[in-house]
């Protein structure tokens, strides 16, 4: 257990001393009080924690991380030249989707699960962790997936119908206008 933990703490490290503009800041941070960034990091994440289990508007910052950087990193993807960031965006923005939706229809039940905004931080972070095995890539092939084969067809036809309906209905009204 030390050892994975240690392998995670200097991946993390690893991660932070990385050059772009969050490590910068962190450089900035570091240097003014001689307090390694990876503690001040560390206090970050603590902090933030303890705001999404007892502070006010902790739906908002959680909605807020869940949505921002994915979104960001979504836009970088779409610009880049490379398929598979797409791919691994798109299949968070569907467990998102999914996800959402539950929890709107669950939001009755939800609402009495301890530190939800907190768990839900977790989750949604533990869906955007970069790599091939995070939450969004299990849960899609594991649940999303599985569901979306099994009705594809009919879920096709019914919206094939929808767009016929749709169609007679604009034709009727452009029929009448004409009239």
């Amino acid at each position: 257990m030390a050892a994975m933990l240690n392998q995670w703490k200097a991946c993390l490290d690893k991660q932070l001393r990385e050059k772009n503009k969050f490590t910068d800041a962190l450089a900035f941070v570091e240097a003014k009080t001689k307090v390694d960034r990876l503690y001040i990091f560390l206090g970050f994440v603590a902090l933030m924690s303890t705001y999404l289990m007892i502070g006010c508007c902790a739906n908002f910052v959680c909605n807020l991380i869940g949505f921002l950087y994915p979104a960001y990193i979504s836009i970088k993807a779409i610009e880049s030249h490379n398929k598979d960031d797409d791919t691994l965006w798109l299949t968070y923005w569907v467990v998102y989707s999914a996800f959402s939706l539950t929890e709107f229809f669950g939001d009755v039940l939800l609402f009495w699960i301890p530190l939800y905004w907190f768990l839900k931080c977790v989750f949604l972070i533990w869906c955007m962790v970069p790599g091939a095995h995070n939450g969004s890539q299990m849960i899609y092939h594991r649940a999303i997936k599985p569901v979306f084969l099994r009705h594809q067809s009919k879920v096709d036809m019914a919206l094939n119908k929808a767009a016929e309906k749709v169609g007679e209905v604009i034709d009727g009204v452009k029929q009448r206008k004409d009239e």
